[in-house]
């Protein structure tokens, strides 16, 4: 009849949960002893009475596996960072070493260097051809007006392209003119832009405003503006009435009246009637 329970004839009895922690201890501390040298470890003592202590922190383990749980612990980590700090700390300033200082050689910049295009294997009878494109033409860069491109075919060849300002090019003789070098497989091509003309009666630009100050406003056209002509085909003004019975005649002042003296003439005015005019 098998037995439910306990353990078989002859072996030894179950094993019980101390037992299985002691064996499982044991266990860690030989894993950790394969890992970890303690001969090396400079906090590990083994004092008078059989037991080991760590010198950094002042704790007392009663075995290997013990010591080695409380080096993984939160106590033991603190104290290696804080010993560390300190020791950086104390530590005299080491003397960096000398940089050698080399000095960059600045040139002013005269512009990008000429480009040749070369067609060793180009087709026979065939003449390389350009040609100018916008940029809201082309698919591989981002549209800017700013620019356009130069392009350059030949085949069995690619198509090649520069990028050059998109400003007017002087198409003169001159100036202008392309060159197929069939011995020499080259293609040249020379170009210029037209220099934008300087707009006559064009005022200077005003004087950048100092302490970033905005300037003044002009001040204003000093007595009216002169009067504009009429315009072509228009009537000029009707003439002043004329008087059947001549000029007008002068009205004369009221009486004196008692106790009133008579009225002074107004400033820039005479009593006398204007002269007749000559006939």
């Amino acid at each position: 009849m098998d037995r439910e329970w306990g353990s078989k004839p002859g072996s030894g009895g179950a094993a019980t949960a101390q037992n299985e922690a002691i064996d499982r201890r044991e266990r860690l501390r030989r894993l950790a002893l394969e890992t970890i040298d303690l001969a090396k470890d400079p906090y590990f003592m083994r004092n008078h009475l059989g037991s080991y202590e760590c010198k950094l922190c002042l704790t007392l383990h009663n075995n290997e596996g013990n010591y080695l749980a409380h080096t993984q612990g939160k106590r033991h980590q603190t104290n290696l960072a804080k010993r560390a700090a300190r020791e950086a700390k104390d530590a005299p300033a080491q003397p960096q070493p000398h940089k050698r200082k080399v000095s960059v050689k600045k040139s002013v910049k005269i512009g990008r260097p000429g480009y040749r295009i070369l067609y060793p294997e180009i087709e026979d009878n065939a003449k390389p051809r350009h040609r100018f494109m916008s940029s809201f033409e082309q698919r591989v860069q981002a549209c800017d007006k700013r620019y356009q491109y130069l392009l350059f075919a030949a085949e069995p060849y690619e198509t090649v392209g520069f990028k050059v300002p998109s400003t007017e090019i002087d198409k003169v003789a001159d100036k202008f003119f392309t060159h197929w070098d069939p011995d020499s497989k080259m293609f040249t091509l020379q170009l210029y832009f037209k220099v934008k003309p300087v707009e006559p009666n064009k005022p200077p630009p005003p004087p950048p405003p100092s302490n970033g100050l905005s300037a003044p406003p002009p001040p204003p056209p000093q007595g009216l503006p002169p009067r504009m002509p009429p315009p072509p085909g228009s009537q000029p003004p009707p003439p002043p009435p004329s008087f059947a019975n001549g000029p007008p005649r002068h009205m004369a002042p009221p009486p004196q009246m008692g106790g009133f003296p008579p009225p002074m003439p107004m400033q820039g005015y005479s009593a006398q009637p204007p002269p007749p005019p000559p006939r």
